[in-house]
């Protein structure tokens, strides 16, 4: 229900899954005989992409101690889009028991079908030479075709781990030099993705039932019946979460 607290961080770990990705790309420069005389990792942020181009194109000396260096990667949430294609039956749910040795502190967990939402990304490669720009572009483009899956362990308490595809949309191509020479030059690729993910609600948690009683009477509530029969199903086992169980059934009756 609305108002209960919960959080599974379902969109803060698909968010750290797709940074990831691109967190150990490097490029290398060589001289004009083809010796390799440079090696760097290229540097991976979280933000909008005027927000880069701001700090490339303003005075380093008047509000930043160090000018923005290139190549850099950036990326960012665009929109969060709800999926009905993969919708599932909202009534269906996920259930855990724990494993405690103890019978008696055994719990059940259980949460409901989880809501599909596509979450777009923008990521961005900015570059001030073209070689770099498309070192790290051919570092990226093989592996989605059009897609790339990462496995998540979405929610640890009730141990879902599920593959979550990224799609690689669009890759568009943008030169922000304007000839005038005082300015820095700026190579910008922007990808744009897909995250086929999910939301997750609230976990419950109770204890298993075990035993069953239904009583019948002779007449309605109302007239103060006698109680005719008593039903009991008790459950058997070791009561573990992948145990089958086994029931004992007993009737008893008052005349």
């Amino acid at each position: 229900m609305l108002g209960q607290y919960f959080y599974n961080e379902s969109l803060r770990k698909t968010i750290i899954a797709f940074g990831s990705l691109f967190n150990d790309i490097a490029i290398t420069r060589k001289d004009s005989s083809g010796t390799e005389v440079q090696t760097m990792k290229v540097p991976l942020a979280y933000g909008p992409k005027q927000k880069f181009i701001s700090r490339l194109t303003q005075d380093p000396g008047a509000t930043q101690s160090v000018a923005l260096t290139l190549p850099r990667i950036g990326f960012e949430i665009q929109s969060f889009d709800y999926d009905p294609n993969r919708k599932l039956n909202r009534t269906i749910r996920q259930k855990k028991v724990s494993n405690t040795e103890d019978k008696k502190l055994k719990q059940m967990s259980t949460q409901y079908t989880p809501v599909p939402y596509n979450m777009n990304f923008e990521l961005f490669v900015m570059a001030k030479n073209s070689d770099d720009g498309i070192q790290i572009i051919e570092q990226i483009l093989p592996f989605f075709q059009p897609e790339y899956t990462v496995s998540i362990k979405e929610v640890p308490d009730m141990d879902i781990v599920r593959d979550v595809p990224f799609v690689l949309n669009s890759v568009g191509y943008e030169d922000t030099y304007e000839g005038d020479f005082q300015t820095r030059r700026a190579i910008i690729y922007t990808l744009a993705f897909t995250a086929k993910s999910y939301v997750y609600g609230p976990v419950t948690t109770a204890k298993p039932i075990t035993k069953v009683q239904a009583d019948t009477y002779s007449d309605l509530p109302a007239t103060a019946p006698t109680r005719v029969q008593r039903f009991t199903v008790q459950a058997t086992g070791t009561g573990d979460d992948d145990d089958n169980f086994g029931f004992n059934e007993s009737t008893s009756e008052w005349i």
